[in-house]
């Protein structure tokens, strides 16, 4: 496959698509970022909050997300299209995917960035996962009928750093420095930084044929609880961290109870019993690193205490 070098991004100012973004134009690729109109979100009743793109940015595009005619002519010329759009709007993909494969373009990256097609899911999880499947599998349709047009998924495990500083519900109140260890807290699990997603992606687009229609594996760290609370009252200034223990069977119980029930919250819940479930392996991505695409995509390996002080940094 020829080289790759215009893209075009949705969702790049996103929580992900933000560090996609530098980091593609820092690998100097010419990014064009395409948006909704002002005063649209996912909701047409929800005004599109003020949005901040990178002035290097070659172009900045506001479209309609579903209208394919007006979309493949937009996109034409352009070598990639990156799909980083908010769980609200998943349901533009497939017409970005129609219009991408319409316009010639030679690479789509779908909107995995997460845990990829993962058998070890509780069943619950399904129904969360398979409003991406639509795309992903249209995006194999495309490629199926037409060689030119190619797609990639990237699964990056857990956004460790993100996750970590954003939901003290995975057992670490970053703000208030507590935590909460679950069962032995040895049960390890992969993540992936943002430093790691963003080159992810540059690596995916630096080499087309190794990663074309196929799901690669990201990780920037396999680690577990304990080792991240060290971390964390090692990279805390002297501030002391108060740890509780609680019990993963509690956690699962009480997701599925809100999920019988219809109550929001569960979807954290099921994911954070996930991670932590003793002896089960749900949530890694990759076991060695050699398991993963993280040397082909550039992907460096972090430590717990470099994926804490970012968390801490923020």
């Amino acid at each position: 496959m020829s080289s790759i070098r215009k893209v075009a991004i949705f969702g790049a100012s996103g929580n992900f698509g933000a560090p996609i973004t530098a980091a593609l134009l820092r690998s100097g690729f010419e990014v064009t970022i395409f948006t909704r109109p002002a005063g649209t979100s996912s909701s047409s009743s929800t005004p599109n909050p003020t949005r901040s793109f990178p002035a290097e940015a070659g172009s900045i595009i506001e479209a309609d997300y579903s209208d394919v005619a007006k979309l493949t002519p937009a996109l034409a010329g352009h070598d990639a299209v990156v799909s980083v759009l908010g769980p609200g709007a998943i349901a533009h993909e497939v017409p970005l995917v129609d219009a991408a494969e319409a316009a010639g373009v030679k690479r789509f990256v779908v909107n995995d960035f997460g845990w990829g097609q993962n058998p070890r899911s509780y069943p619950e999880m399904a129904e969360v996962g398979s409003r991406r499947h639509v795309a992903w599998d249209r995006a194999k349709e495309k490629a199926a009928g037409n060689p030119g047009f190619t797609w990639t998924g990237v699964t990056i495990g857990n956004p460790i750093d993100w996750a970590l500083r954003k939901f003290p519900r995975m057992g670490f109140n970053v703000a208030e420095h507590t935590a909460v260890i679950y069962d032995s807290g040895t049960e390890c699990f992969t993540g992936t930084t943002l430093e790691g997603i963003g080159q992810a992606v540059v690596g995916v687009l630096n080499h087309p044929d190794e990663t074309a229609n196929r799901f690669v594996k990201a990780r920037s760290i396999k680690t577990c609880q304990n080792e991240l609370i060290e971390a964390f009252q090692s990279g805390s200034s002297g501030k002391p961290w108060t740890v509780e223990h609680g019990k993963v069977a509690d956690l699962l119980e009480g997701g599925l109870q809100k999920h019988r029930a219809g109550t929001p919250g569960w979807i954290l819940d099921l994911l954070v019993a996930q991670l932590y479930e003793e002896g089960s392996a749900r949530c890694v991505v990759a076991a060695s690193r050699e398991d993963s695409d993280a040397e082909l995509l550039g992907i460096r390996e972090e430590t717990a205490r470099e994926v804490v002080a970012k968390a801490l940094s923020k």
